[in-house]
């Protein structure tokens, strides 16, 4: 909100060149706060489709969690009026290769019970496959 009242303020002055760089930086941090909530649900759906190749098995639990992750995903990357995306297929595959990791702990820690740490579970899955998979689900 402070940033539109600086706008505000800005446009009302005439100083069209600062008002563009506010607006730019409004552009940015509008941006990155899709950018994380689009990794926060990358997180969930790499979970569950690690735990799933992994265990060669599904719940209807682990399919409703995917379903809503790659939703959630879909309608925050839309640009309602414009139409199109805020991440392109190249920076949505690097948001969820970036969350791989982080995935694959939460899964060592579910799947099997917990029976294998993230490097033993990892040796289980194929990365590229599930990154794939994922990336294929949401588009």
């Amino acid at each position: 909100m402070e940033e539109l009242l600086e706008l505000r303020s800005l446009l009302i002055d005439g100083n069209i060149s600062d008002a563009l760089l506010l607006v730019e930086e409004m552009t940015e941090m509008s941006k990155d706060d899709k950018i994380n909530k689009i990794s926060s649900y990358a997180k969930i759906l790499l979970l569950h489709l690690i735990k799933r190749a992994a265990e060669q098995r599904t719940t209807r639990s682990w399919d409703l969690s995917i379903k809503n992750a790659v939703n959630e995903i879909q309608k925050t990357n839309r640009r309602r009026k414009a139409g199109s995306m805020y991440l392109d297929r190249q920076e949505l595959t690097q948001a969820i290769t970036e969350n791989y990791d982080i995935a694959l702990e939460l899964a060592a820690a579910e799947a099997f019970g917990g029976k294998y740490e993230a490097d033993a579970l990892g040796t289980m899955v194929n990365q590229a496959e599930i990154v794939q998979e994922a990336i294929g689900l949401i588009n």
